[in-house]
């Protein structure tokens, strides 16, 4: 997203600088602490990575208050107070084209949005107060810590050490200790701190709350060092059907810590849904099973027969796809998906499945592949499991068929394919190349070309394996034999089959026989 541009708002004779961002249906209004500077919001990774969540479902505008980042500055000593305050929300509302919005409240921002909600009630949708309160006395520093904090400005404002007083769980990465230092620089001069800090301990906004009628969500860190947590309960308990969330962590800023997890609140506090998040999509290989047909015309003398079958191959389908480490994702009475971890694993309950399915009279056709999918509240949505619909719909009687990502990631896991096809399916961009799985049981091709033999094709080796096989000896027993290991006999006997194109030992050893 490109940083939005700035621009200004009228508030009398004052400039109040703001910014645009988003263009989701609600506008949010977010009024931030006492530090603030619109450009270097963007420089901070966790500043921008909350404007970029809030801008997803809401057009977020937000602004520098007057004295502090781009607004103009006004007389370090004479700085107004919160009523003044709230008239620059409502110019920056106006010249943003707002004219009702939800307001975000941040710290001492949360004051000014409370205020504000209540003298301007039509044009309040909602609050979001985070890391708030309405007695700062009570809930951020007594009068002695005030002072405290006042000469520690005097002496080091600028240099970042303030950051241990508002996030002390950043304070060693050195460079977020820089922007903070910067950021101290560009939001506010030492003495509009100092004369910030003496009108924030003014601040009592407690009569009010019950004059608050609007939507209300309060988010508060349980271990925030800045502003106690049993003050923003109170607040949530004065405020009119508010709603408290305490969220764990200890620092202050809004932008810092788990920042999803308080944009997640937020638009389900809007929205009334739970945001998908990237928690939410991962890399899965798909299995899709149709029931093709039965496998002889007229095998089932009734519906009820047909349909305790049905029954039965769908609870050994679900059994199937557990014993496998896989998730259902549905099982109806002509297809089964689920989704899998690893291909091997997907191919081995596709290669199950089609023989439970054979022992139960049906024929399966299933389609195996792998992308991106979205799993939420156990249901999974993508565009990789209407790939995996189309490649079992591709798919014969009694035929697995994968894309060739799945082929390529479980090539070395002892399964074999053989080529297919390229197909290109409706909405994707690219064509798909589809592999067959070979069964791995009888290394037969699951389809296979018609052709005629041709012994020319294999390796001496490979020839001599053959001959071993027509006289009838196993696997180990060739093994044996050659003074080679089982697997590399299986492998010879797997490119004798796909070689030749033949179905089975059997049938390679009838062919060597004969030439």
């Amino acid at each position: 997203m490109k940083t939005p541009e700035t621009r200004y708002a009228r508030s009398g004779d004052i400039r109040i600088a703001y910014q645009v961002v988003g263009n989701g249906p609600t506008d949010l209004v977010f009024i931030p602490g006492f530090m603030s500077n619109l450009e270097l919001h963007w420089e901070d990774p966790g500043y921008s990575h909350l404007l970029h969540r809030l801008a997803a479902f809401t057009r977020v505008i937000q602004f520098d208050k007057r004295g502090t980042g781009l607004s103009d500055r006004v007389d370090a000593h004479h700085l107004p107070d919160l009523a003044t305050r709230i008239e620059d929300v409502h110019a920056v509302m106006d010249a943003a084209g707002s004219g009702r919005a939800v307001l975000l409240g941040a710290s001492e921002g949360a004051p000014m949005a409370i205020l504000f909600a209540a003298t301007y009630p039509q044009r309040t949708r909602a609050l979001v107060l985070y890391g708030a309160y309405a007695h700062f006395h009570s809930s951020v520093m007594g009068a002695k810590d005030v002072e405290a904090f006042i000469q520690q400005i005097e002496t080091s404002w600028g240099n970042g050490s303030s950051v241990l007083s508002f996030a002390p769980d950043q304070a060693r990465d050195e460079h977020f200790k820089d922007w903070w230092a910067r950021y101290e620089r560009m939001s506010v001069s030492p003495s509009a701190a100092i004369a910030l800090t003496r009108m924030n301990a003014a601040i009592d906004v407690r009569p009010i709350l019950r004059s608050v009628h609007v939507p209300t969500l309060v988010i508060h860190r349980s271990d925030d060092v800045r502003i106690s947590c049993a003050g923003a309960r109170h607040l949530a308990q004065e405020i009119e059907n508010a709603q408290f969330v305490e969220l764990p962590g200890r620092d202050h800023p809004i932008w810092t810590g788990d920042v999803d997890r308080i944009a997640n609140e937020i638009e389900e506090f809007l929205t009334g849904a739970r945001p998908q998040t990237d928690q939410d999509r991962l890399l899965a290989v798909i299995m899709v099973a149709r029931l093709a047909a039965p496998l002889q015309p007229g095998l089932f003398r009734s519906d009820s027969q047909w349909s305790e079958r049905v029954d039965h191959l769908q609870q050994t389908a679900r059994e199937t796809i557990d014993r496998h480490h896989g998730k259902t994702i549905t099982v109806e009475n002509d297809h089964v998906r689920a989704w899998f971890d690893s291909p091997t694993r997907a191919i081995r309950c596709a290669l199950a499945l089609r023989d439970n399915a054979d022992f139960l009279g049906f024929s399966l056709s299933v389609g195996v592949h792998a992308g991106e999918i979205t799993v939420r509240n156990d249901r999974a949505f993508g565009a990789a499991l209407y790939v995996a619909d189309c490649i079992a719909a591709l798919a014969g009687r009694d035929e697995i068929l994968v894309s060739a990502i799945v082929g390529d990631l479980a090539g070395a896991c002892g399964l074999h394919f053989i080529e297919r096809a390229m197909e290109q399916f409706d909405g994707i961009d690219m064509p798909v190349h589809i592999l067959a799985v070979m069964a791995e049981q009888h290394l037969e091709p699951l389809r296979r070309r018609i052709k005629a033999p041709d012994l020319h094709v294999l390796t001496s080796r490979e020839r001599e394996v053959l001959g071993l096989v027509a006289e009838g000896l196993s696997n180990p027993a060739i093994a044996r034999r050659l003074q080679l290991s089982d697997h590399t006999v299986k492998r010879h006997v797997a490119n004798i089959l796909l070689k030749l194109d033949l179905p089975t030992r059997a049938a390679a050893a009838a062919i060597s026989a004969k030439q």
